[in-house]
């Protein structure tokens, strides 16, 4: 399978496991006044696993977002090759003039 064949599938996925996050946050508010120590321990475990899950969903973004800015700063390298070499010696110029001076 492509790569963009894959990604409406895991769009729906992504955006399912935010409604299954989003309903587990409105059990948890509702049985809050619940009481009793099974009703404890399964809405701690619960608490950990939304947490848990929430992490890694957002964690997965700013990973594509890296990704794709990674992505985007090697095509610009590539199709500018020459300004960066030029920026970068003019950066080098400096340091190095101000490192002369200390």
């Amino acid at each position: 399978m492509r790569n963009g064949s894959m990604r409406t599938p895991l769009r729906h996925l992504h955006s399912d496991l935010r409604a299954v996050a989003r309903d587990a946050e409105d059990l948890l508010k509702a049985t809050a006044d619940a009481t009793g120590k099974q009703v404890e321990e399964a809405r701690t475990r619960t608490r950990k696993t939304l947490d848990r899950a929430l992490d890694n969903l957002n964690e997965q973004k700013v990973r594509r977002k890296v990704r794709k800015a990674v992505r985007e700063t090697d095509d610009y390298v590539r199709d500018h090759s020459w300004s960066v070499i030029g920026v970068a010696a003019g950066v080098a110029l400096l340091v190095g003039l101000c490192m002369r001076r200390d």
